[in-house]
C-alpha cells in the first residue's frame, strides 16, 4: 500500500476540456493490487460537496448523496465525443449514445479492488433500472496505458460480473488516443513506468440523452455499500431521461439515523454472543470500541461464504493487529460452523448468532455479508455479498489512512 498523497481535482461546475482548478485539494488513495504480478493502483477521490451539503436530485436525499458525493451541473456543458474500441473489439463513439442516459467513467483493466466494487454497483443499479436500464449506458474508459488491448477489458468485463449486462461498455486504445480523452475531462492519470503502477481520479460523468453533463458523482469507499449506492446510481441515470421513460427506481435509499438502528453514521445496537468454538466463554460488543471493527455474517451452509472466508482471514492476517475482525455465524448449525471454519483455517474471533437476532440488527438481505464500524462504534459500511481480500483491505484502509503502510 503506497502513501495517500494530495492532488487537486477538476471544478465541477466548468466544461470538462478546462483545465484544473488549483485551490481544491484531492485525495489520491493508491491501492496495491497484484494481478498477474503486476500492481495496479486507483485513487478515491472525495468530490462534490459545496461546504459540507451535497446536492440532490428527484428521488436522492441528502444522505444517498454523500454516499456519490453528487454535483448537479446548472446547464450542464456538452460531454466531448471520442471512438475507442469496446470489449467487443467494436469501434464506439460516445456521440452514439445521443438519447440514452449516460453515465461515464474512468476504471483501470487490472484493478481487483475499488473498480470492482463499482462493477458490483452497476450489476445491482441494472437491477434496480428495471425497464429503465435499456434506456442507460454505463460506459467506461480505460485509465491503463499499460494494458491497452481489447482482451484486457474483456477479460476485465467477465472476471467482475459485468458481460451479461448489455448496457455496459468498456473501451480502450492506444495510449496516446487514451490520454486524450483523460485530458478532455479532466481526468487525472499518473503513471510509474518503473512499476507498471497507475494512479487515476475515479469521477462518474452523467450525461444526458442531449449529449450535455448533468451531473458528476464519485466512486470509491462509499461504493463497498452496494444496495445504497447502486440505488442511487441508478436514479442519478434514472432522474437524467426524459420523465415518459422514467420509473419507479427500486433498492433501498439511505435511511437518517433516527430512521434505522442500521443507518451509516448511526451507532449501532450493542451485542453479547457465546464464542462460536468456546461457547462459555462471550465477545460483547463494547470490547471492540477504540478501533475499526470488521463483522463479517456468514454461515457454513452459505456457499459464497465458503469462497470468501479465507479473503477475510487473509485481510486479518495484514491487518488483524490495529483493526478488530469478529465472523458471526447466523443461525446455523455450531458444531457443522466451527468444524468448517477449522478446515478453512479461520483464525480470527467467530460468535455465534444462533437466533439471528444481530443478523436482524443490521437488516441483512443474504450471506455473506460485512458491516465496518467506527471506534465510536457507529456504523460506517454496508456491504452484502462476498467481497476480495484487497476490496476489504481498500475500504478499511481508506477509512483509517494510518494503515496505508500496514
Amino acid at each position: 500500500m503506497a502513501d495517500t498523497l494530495e492532488r487537486h481535482r477538476v471544478d465541477p461546475k466548468r466544461a470538462p476540456a478546462a483545465p484544473p482548478r488549483r485551490d481544491r485539494p484531492l485525495l489520491l488513495a493508491l491501492v496495491g493490487v497484484v494481478l498477474a504480478g503486476v500492481l495496479a493502483v486507483v485513487l478515491f477521490v472525495g468530490v462534490g460537496v459545496h461546504q459540507g451539503v451535497p446536492d440532490v436530485a428527484p428521488g436522492i436525499n441528502p444522505s444517498a448523496s454523500y454516499l456519490m458525493k453528487l454535483d448537479v451541473l446548472g446547464g450542464g456543458a456538452p460531454a466531448p465525443n471520442f471512438t475507442l474500441t469496446d470489449q467487443h473489439n467494436q469501434l464506439v463513439s460516445l456521440s452514439q449514445f445521443r438519447g440514452k442516459s449516460l453515465v461515464l467513467s474512468f476504471n483501470d483493466d487490472q484493478c481487483t479492488d475499488i473498480c470492482t466494487l463499482l462493477a458490483q454497483d452497476i450489476v445491482v443499479a441494472d437491477r434496480d433500472l428495471g425497464s429503465a436500464a435499456s434506456n442507460v449506458v454505463f460506459l467506461s474508459v480505460n485509465a491503463n496505458p499499460y494494458y491497452p488491448g481489447v482482451s484486457a477489458v474483456r477479460s476485465w468485463t467477465d472476471d467482475h460480473g459485468l458481460g451479461r449486462e448489455r448496457n455496459w461498455v468498456f473501451v480502450t486504445g492506444s495510449p496516446a488516443a487514451l490520454e486524450n480523452v483523460w485530458k478532455d475531462y479532466g481526468v487525472e492519470v499518473e503513471l510509474d513506468p518503473t512499476t507498471r503502477t497507475v494512479v487515476h481520479s475515479t469521477e462518474l460523468y452523467f450525461i444526458g440523452p442531449n449529449g450535455k453533463q448533468v451531473a458528476l458523482g464519485s466512486f470509491g469507499t462509499a461504493s463497498a455499500d452496494t444496495a445504497i449506492y447502486s440505488h442511487t446510481l441508478a436514479q442519478m441515470a434514472d432522474d437524467v431521461l426524459p420523465a415518459s421513460e422514467q420509473v419507479n427506481v427500486a433498492g433501498p435509499t439511505v435511511l437518517a439515523p433516527d430512521q434505522s438502528d442500521v443507518a451509516i453514521g448511526a451507532r449501532v445496537p450493542s451485542f453479547t454472543l457465546p464464542l462460536l468454538r468456546a461457547s462459555a466463554r462471550t465477545l460483547a460488543s463494547g470490547s471492540l470500541r477504540g478501533r475499526y471493527t470488521v463483522l463479517n455474517f456468514w454461515s457454513s451452509t452459505c456457499t459464497a461464504c465458503i469462497r470468501e472466508m479465507p479473503a477475510i482471514e487473509q485481510a486479518y492476517r495484514d491487518l488483524g493487529a490495529k483493526v478488530n475482525f469478529v465472523g458471526v455465524d447466523v443461525s446455523d448449525n455450531r458444531a457443522a460452523a466451527a468444524a468448517f471454519a477449522k478446515r478453512i483455517g479461520v483464525t480470527y474471533p467467530l460468535v455465534s448468532d444462533t437466533s439471528g437476532d444481530v443478523a436482524s440488527t443490521y437488516q441483512i438481505p443474504g450471506l455473506p455479508f460485512t458491516a465496518i464500524l467506527a471506534p465510536s462504534g457507529t456504523l460506517e459500511t454496508l456491504h452484502p455479498g462476498a467481497m476480495t481480500t484487497e476490496q476489504l483491505e481498500y475500504v478499511v484502509k481508506n477509512l483509517n489512512p494510518a494503515l496505508m503502510h500496514a
